[in-house]
């Protein structure tokens, strides 16, 4: 079947078998070289690089999420995308005063000016959010809403001060009230307490801790008291506010206090003295009522003496003169002694009441001076300043009645006798006209 060629030439039978062996290497070097390829795993990396996929989805470049700006400095930021900025405009949706965005190019500006510090429109250390967002021209649906935060800070230290509602020296009385607010003017660093001093201790009405608290006092009416020689009092006040650092500021105010009226407990006062004014009027007419009603029965006593014997002397005397019978004549004689008699009687049963009849009309003008200053000295309203002087008077007056009658000789009452029957009789015109002061 196969023809097998015979070479008889040494020279080219040892070619031969080097080819062969050459043949034969380079068939095993192969197959060495596959297995080895099938026992490691494959490299997963391309032998060349592949291009990378295109940037399709919009967003900002350069976004800086924090910025923190010195005062009277300027914020001047570009913003930048991923894509051709003509087909997208810049807006903003919420940012602090003065904050400005480019529609166009998305320049994000600010100028920070002391004036929006000044004005209380911005504040210090406060960040600040600004939300802004690019959208595109021909499509809604491709935009990017973000936000950045700005806070401001300042090198230069403003203090805060303590600043309460009144000023200077305050004038007040015992049982005013003291009422104002403790305000704050803020400065770099806002005041975080208020402590409260002063040189007596009181007691607030609400505790003093921070600005805006109210100062709320009623001056007692003990707080200058009795034994005192001086006649007004000075509170210093102090209200001294720190901020965290404890930087603080003092703010100092005079309270000058004076005696005051306690009205509720004056007039009381007024009332018990003029009640007692008014008891003792009632018993001087009575006392009065019956003074009076005696010196009238004694009176008509004494006239009934009088008119009898003035009756004998005159009928003897006719009887005298005129009688024909001498024993009528006789009688007659004998009556004007028998008149003369009755003298003598007449002041041993009823002498004339002159001391009783003086002390009557002293006690009827004392009793209307009395009602006159009790009138007079009376109260206008709850908070008549007046009061303190009205009730020394009452109570003076009062005092002087009594000293002036403590000589006066006691007199029976009858206790059927009533206030009424007294009144009646002490106003009563014919009394009046009996005890009016009579001019010649």
């Amino acid at each position: 079947m196969f023809n097998i060629l015979l070479i008889s030439d040494p020279e080219i039978q040892s070619k031969i078998f080097s080819l062969r062996f050459f043949l034969l290497s380079l068939f095993g070097t192969l197959i060495l070289t596959n297995v080895q390829s099938q026992d490691h795993k494959t490299d997963s990396l391309p032998l060349h690089p592949q291009p990378f996929p295109s940037d399709s989805i919009l967003r900002i470049t350069n976004l800086n999420p924090y910025f923190t700006i010195h005062v009277d400095s300027l914020l001047n930021y570009d913003l930048r995308i991923n894509k051709n900025p003509e087909n997208y405009y810049w807006y903003l949706k919420q940012a602090p005063v003065g904050v400005r965005l480019d529609r166009s190019s998305g320049t994000l500006f600010f100028k920070a000016d002391k004036s929006f510090f000044r004005s209380g429109k911005l504040r210090y250390d406060l960040p600040y959010r600004v939300d802004f967002g690019v959208q595109s021209l021909g499509n809604p649906l491709d935009k990017v809403d973000t936000f950045v935060t700005i806070m401001f800070y300042s090198t230069e230290i403003s203090p805060s001060r303590v600043k309460p509602g009144v000023l200077g020296t305050l004038y007040v009385e015992e049982g005013d009230t003291i009422r104002f607010r403790i305000q704050c003017e803020t400065g770099t660093f806002p005041l975080e307490q208020i402590n409260f001093n002063s040189n007596i201790p009181i007691s607030p009405i609400f505790p003093i801790r921070k600005c805006d608290d109210e100062f709320f006092w009623m001056v007692p009416y003990d707080f200058i008291r009795e034994n005192d020689t001086t006649k007004q009092r000075m509170l210093l006040l102090q209200f001294i506010g720190s901020d965290k650092f404890f930087n603080k500021d003092t703010a100092a105010i005079s309270i000058a206090i004076r005696p005051g009226i306690n009205y509720p407990q004056k007039y009381l006062e007024h009332k018990k003295v003029s009640d007692e004014m008014k008891a003792y009027i009632q018993n001087l007419k009575l006392t009065f009522y019956v003074l009076s009603k005696s010196i009238k029965a004694n009176k008509s006593t004494r006239t009934a003496f009088d008119i009898t014997g003035s009756s004998t002397a005159l009928a003897g005397t006719i009887l005298a003169t005129t009688a024909s019978n001498p024993d009528v004549q006789d009688i007659g004689k004998i009556l004007p002694s028998i008149g003369l008699t009755l003298v003598p009687v007449k002041e041993a049963v009823a002498p004339n009441k002159v001391q009783e009849q003086n002390t009557a009309a002293q006690l009827r003008g004392l009793t209307k001076r009395l009602e006159y200053l009790v009138s007079d000295n009376a109260l206008i309203g709850d908070r008549d300043p007046e009061v303190l002087d009205k009730t020394r008077k009452l109570r003076e007056e009062l005092k002087q009645a009594q000293l002036q009658l403590i000589d006066l000789p006691a007199v029976e009452l009858d206790i059927n006798l009533s206030q009424e029957e007294a009144d009646k009789y002490f106003n009563d015109p014919k009394v009046i006209k009996k005890y009016k002061l009579k001019v010649n």
